[in-house]
């Protein structure tokens, strides 16, 4: 898996950037549509969401938009999965963001495979600078093929102690999955809110070496 990864950097394309909530509710997605818009309004630079999280994405919510396709219609035709199919699926919400969008909807289940998103993650690699993955909380095949096949990853979590043990587990885990790679970057959400203990980022950070 890690010579595949090192093979796939090599070729030309995009930087992929897997965010991943430690736990639920961490605001995981908020962090991922932030950055993606402040790179591509720092940078002048394309940059592309892609919403992974299909029965409850929010990447249309978040920009005001209303998909009527997006990563749904990809996974059901992945023979169709090209340059022109997928800029199609694509909605733009500024002159340098644009977004793949989930269904959100609950008229049916999304049970991936481990590979199902491959073709568009490296298709998308190919016709934007920045490709974001915004994934789901959960911990299944593919969420975690993904996570370990990105370029960047970074790990949302909230300081208290559940906070803590997740992403304890999963920097643990990354870092034995990705050992040639870059440790994933923290991001402490929800920090400072009034009458809510909290563990210090400090020590947060301590604990996770």
């Amino acid at each position: 898996a890690q010579d595949q990864r090192e093979a796939d950097r090599q070729r030309p394309g995009g930087r992929t950037v897997a965010v991943f909530g430690a736990k639920g509710g961490c605001g995981a997605s908020t962090v991922a549509h932030n950055i993606a818009w402040s790179v591509g309004k720092t940078f002048a630079t394309d940059v592309l969401i892609a919403d992974f999280d299909l029965a409850w994405g929010t990447a249309g919510l978040d920009f005001n938009q209303d998909p009527t396709q997006g990563v749904f219609e990809a996974l059901n035709a992945p023979e169709r999965v090209d340059d022109t199919f997928l800029d199609r699926l694509l909605t733009k919400c500024s002159d340098h963001l644009a977004i793949l969008g989930a269904p959100a909807m609950l008229d049916r289940t999304y049970d991936q495979q481990t590979h199902d998103f491959d073709a568009i993650v490296e298709v998308a690699r190919g016709i934007m600078p920045m490709v974001v993955l915004d994934l789901p909380h959960s911990w299944t095949a593919w969420v975690k093929h993904q996570i370990c096949a990105a370029d960047d990853v970074i790990l949302v979590t909230t300081p208290d102690l559940a906070g803590l043990r997740n992403a304890k587990g999963l920097v643990d885990t990354l870092k034995a999955a990705r050992p040639n790679d870059a440790p994933p970057h923290l991001v402490i959400n929800t920090v400072g809110m009034p009458k809510r203990p909290e563990i210090k980022a400090e020590e947060f950070a301590k604990a996770l070496d």
